[in-house]
């Protein structure tokens, strides 16, 4: 995985798959092979700029959907992989915009989108 370029990412049966993240950590672009999969920090983060979609009817197709992808884009992707390895570290004590600052955002964001009442 570490000295892939594309790490393939497919949704799995769980809620939460941590090939997404794995990959993250070795700096590799996610190939994200799912039709709804709703990824981690989703509503902050634009996956489109640093992963890439592969819908599940296409699977078979993905080795030319890679082979596509060019030098200069896969390395912009790359780059912000790089840059985004931060929102999914978990520090003791918290540092700001990492795992856990991510998560409280990201609560945050939906208590507001949702309009839950407070108790």
């Amino acid at each position: 995985m570490g000295r892939s370029k594309f790490c393939l990412c497919p949704s799995g049966w769980e809620v939460a798959s941590p090939r997404v993240v794995e990959s993250i950590y070795t700096g590799c672009v996610p190939v994200i092979i799912s039709d709804h999969y709703v990824l981690p920090f989703s509503d902050v983060l634009d996956w489109s700029q640093f992963s890439v979609h592969v819908p599940i009817s296409r699977i078979p197709e993905i080795e030319s959907i890679l082979l596509g992808i060019s030098v200069d884009d896969y390395l912009a992707k790359q780059r912000l992989v790089v840059q985004v390895q931060r929102h999914f570290v978990l520090n003791q004590p918290a540092k700001r915009f990492d795992l856990m600052h991510m998560v409280m955002h990201s609560v945050w964001l939906r208590r507001l989108n949702r309009r839950l009442p407070i108790l």
